[in-house]
């Protein structure tokens, strides 16, 4: 069976990102001012976090029995409104790797003008399935990440 096809791709358009996505803004992503309804741009990012992982061959989280990530944080910036029919580049990197998380970091720029959209930092914990209570990441998991995000990653 041949590779799921990555929808992102590896840039240096936008140092410390090296990895983004693009994403059209449908109408049904617009709200009555005919603006991005400020809950969408988390889908966007959800978008390019899952090609993300999925460049790096992570996509499952392999090895991680029992465990998912859930959500302890999320913090979005609105810097200007995007509108329909927009392309916008989400750049996504991880920028820290902790004990039980991962912190990631998102940028959403309109193209071709490159203006700043949004910016968002969301952390998620790795959780066990049953108790619910975090559990270490393994490193396994740690690797690929070390290995793309380099110099630029805290641990």
């Amino acid at each position: 069976m041949a590779a799921a096809p990555e929808l992102g791709r590896v840039t240096d358009r936008r140092p410390p990102f090296k990895y983004s996505a693009l994403t059209r803004v449908w109408f049904s992503d617009t709200d009555a001012q005919g603006v991005v309804y400020y809950g969408r741009y988390l889908p966007y990012f959800d978008h390019a976090r899952t090609e993300y992982h999925r460049h790096l061959g992570s996509l499952g989280m392999h090895g991680i029995p029992r465990a998912e990530f859930v959500m302890r944080a999320s913090s979005v910036e609105y810097h200007a409104p995007a509108r329909f029919d927009d392309l916008l580049e989400c750049f996504m990197r991880i920028s820290r790797l902790g004990r039980t998380s991962v912190t990631y970091e998102s940028v959403a720029l309109r193209l071709p003008d490159d203006a700043l959209m949004v910016t968002a930092t969301q952390t998620l914990v790795l959780v066990d399935v049953g108790t619910r209570r975090p559990v270490p990441l393994p490193e396994g998991a740690r690797e690929p990440i070390r290995a793309f995000e380099g110099a630029d990653l805290v641990e």
